[in-house]
C-alpha cells in the first residue's frame, strides 16, 4: 500500500465516524507514524508504506476513532508558536487562549502567578516572551504540575518558572504584578453537549466546577488582592457568554473597573482588572 492509499483509507474512516476535518487528522497522524514533519508528507505519499509504519498508523487510527484527541496521540499541542507536551492530565492549549497572552503582553511585568496552570502553556509562553520575568504556576493536580515542569525543561525555562500543588491562591505565595487564569468555566448542565474529544478525554476538573461555571471565579477573586502589587493586573479567560456575570463578580470583589476583550472570532474571551488602589 502506498502512503496516498493509506491516507485515503484513514480519511474515509474518520469521515464515516463523524470526525471533523478528517483529512487534517489523517495527515497529522500519518506524519506522526512516519516520524516526519507534516509539511514533508506530500513527498513520500507515492512510496510504499513500511509494515512497521502501517502498524503504528493503524493503532493511531483505532484510537482516534474512539475520539481520543490528536494531541494525546502525538503528545504535543502547538500554542503561540511553541509545542507543549500534553496528555490526559491537562487541558489542551487552545487558540482562543492566545487572546489572554496578547492582553498580558500589552504591558510590562516582572512576576507572574498562573492559577490552574495545567500544561503551563500560559505561564511559560509569557516567560518566553518576557526574558527577565519569573513566575509561579499553581494547580490542584500533581500530574498537571509534572507536565508543566516537563514543558519548562523543554523550553529551557526551569530557572524562571516554578510549579507547585495548590488550590488556587491559598497559602503564602507572595506578591505578583500579573495574575492570570484560565479556570474551569463550563457549567455542569453544558457538559453533555461538549464534543467527545473534550468531554471524555480532557480532565473534568479543568473543564467544569460542577455547578454554574462561575465557582472558580468566585474562589479566585476571594482575597486575590493580597497577592497583587500596587500596579498589578488580573487577567482571566471566560466563556463567551459570561462577560457580564464575571464582570459583576470582579466589581463586587472591589475592583474599580473591568475591561472585556474579545477573541479573533469576536466573542467575549477575557476579563481584565487592575489592583483596586490603582484606577484604569
Amino acid at each position: 500500500m502506498t502512503g496516498a492509499e493509506a491516507l485515503v483509507i484513514a480519511t474515509r474512516a474518520f469521515a464515516a465516524a463523524g470526525i471533523a476535518d478528517p483529512g487534517r487528522d489523517a495527515r497529522r497522524l500519518f506524519s506522526h507514524a512516519l516520524g516526519i514533519e507534516p509539511g514533508r508528507l506530500t513527498l513520500i505519499l507515492p512510496d510504499e508504506v513500511a509494515a512497521a509504519t502501517q502498524i503504528a498508523f493503524d493503532a493511531l487510527i483505532a484510537r482516534r476513532l474512539l475520539r481520543e484527541p490528536v494531541s494525546h496521540l502525538t503528545g504535543t499541542r502547538g500554542f503561540y508558536g511553541r509545542d507543549f507536551k500534553v496528555n490526559g492530565a491537562v487541558l489542551d492549549p487552545r487558540p482562543e487562549t492566545e487572546t489572554l497572552i496578547e492582553a498580558a503582553l500589552s504591558l510590562p511585568f516582572k512576576r507572574v502567578l498562573d492559577l490552574g496552570t495545567g500544561s503551563g502553556c500560559i505561564l511559560l509562553t509569557l516567560l518566553a516572551e518576557t526574558p527577565r520575568a519569573t513566575g509561579l504556576g499553581i494547580d490542584i493536580s500533581a500530574a498537571a504540575c509534572a507536565v508543566a515542569a516537563q514543558n519548562a525543561l523543554a523550553l529551557n525555562l526551569s530557572h524562571r518558572a516554578q510549579f507547585q500543588l495548590g488550590n488556587w491562591h491559598t497559602g503564602p505565595l507572595g506578591e505578583f504584578d500579573l495574575i492570570v487564569a484560565n479556570p474551569p468555566y463550563i457549567a455542569l448542565a453544558e457538559m453533555a453537549g461538549l464534543a467527545p474529544e473534550v468531554r471524555d478525554w480532557e480532565p473534568r476538573v479543568a473543564l467544569t466546577d460542577e455547578g454554574d461555571g462561575l465557582g472558580a471565579y468566585r474562589a479566585i477573586l476571594k482575597g486575590i488582592t493580597k497577592h497583587m502589587t500596587n500596579d498589578a493586573r488580573l487577567i482571566m479567560e471566560i466563556g463567551p457568554t459570561q462577560a457580564e456575570e464575571v464582570s459583576v463578580l470582579v466589581l463586587t470583589a472591589g475592583f474599580p473597573a473591568v475591561d472585556v476583550i474579545q477573541d479573533l472570532d469576536g466573542r467575549d474571551r477575557i476579563v481584565m482588572a487592575k489592583q483596586p488602589e490603582i484606577p484604569f
